[in-house]
């Protein structure tokens, strides 16, 4: 006798595996943002005096901390594709459905280009009035040693943390919240309230300017259905962010 093992996945099992998938990637990330901010709050000399730093070495041993960074590099990673195979359950080819398909390579470059223009210049201009004010902890956004691989690993850090984020935050988690029949307001705000919320560790400078970032990013996807330029903008960013902290003099970096 065969036994039919497929069935329609209910709302319930929708709204757990969704807070599954949070919780192995971004979810889990805001958890430990919270609990970080609140200790360098409670610190003496408060948030302001305050590091967080990015892109840490993992190990004195150049090579041992090579090994580190990229297996970091790749676990990390592993929650995209836990999340692109549990849409594989839809109707249509998940990628596609996403906006993560090389169809549009020009279309995704340039627009990635102008979000991240559009993003990066009164980003920084808000990292420094937040540092100003004193709401933000001194950020360090790269902090590995002066090796032969740090440029390749900071730029494959830069895209892993664009696709974790953009598939996840916004491509994985916009389109389950829509299948759940929520409104078009509270997908956006909850989209980009977990994007300010894992980065919160930074300070609440990083936080108003990462929540404006998730509403800025959750509107194009819903006008465009593609992750692709959203990825392309945050690894811009952050390649701009790693590699001009690496290699540019300390002293230009004393805003921060």
């Amino acid at each position: 006798m065969t036994v039919e093992l497929t069935r329609p996945v209910s709302r319930r099992l929708l709204g757990t595996e969704t807070m599954l998938v949070l919780g192995l990637s971004l979810g889990q990330s805001a958890v430990y943002a919270v609990v970080s901010i609140i200790a360098k709050l409670t610190a003496e000399g408060g948030l302001s005096r305050q590091t967080a730093a990015l892109n840490t070495s993992a190990s004195a041993r150049p090579y041992l901390d090579l090994t580190y960074q990229l297996l970091g590099i790749v676990f990390a990673l592993l929650p995209v594709l836990l999340a692109v195979h549990l849409l594989a359950r839809n109707p249509g080819d998940p990628v596609r459905t996403l906006g993560l398909d090389a169809g549009r390579p020009g279309s995704d470059l340039a627009r990635g280009a102008g979000l991240a223009a559009l993003i990066g210049l009164p980003g920084l201009a808000l990292f420094w009035a937040a540092a100003q004010l004193g709401i933000n902890a001194t950020v360090v956004p790269a902090a590995l040693p002066d090796l032969w691989w740090t440029v390749p690993v900071l730029i494959l850090a830069a895209f892993q943390n664009s696709i974790l984020e953009e598939v996840i935050v916004v491509g994985y988690l916009m389109t389950r919240l829509r299948q759940l029949q929520w409104r078009v307001g509270a997908i956006i705000a909850t989209s980009a309230l977990l994007r300010a919320s894992y980065h919160l560790y930074q300070g609440f400078g990083a936080f108003v300017g990462n929540a404006v970032m998730g509403v800025v990013f959750s509107l194009f996807y819903l006008r465009t259905r593609r992750v692709m330029p959203l990825i392309v903008a945050h690894a811009l960013l952050d390649i701009v962010a790693f590699l001009g902290y690496a290699l540019l003099p300390r002293e230009w970096f004393t805003w921060l």
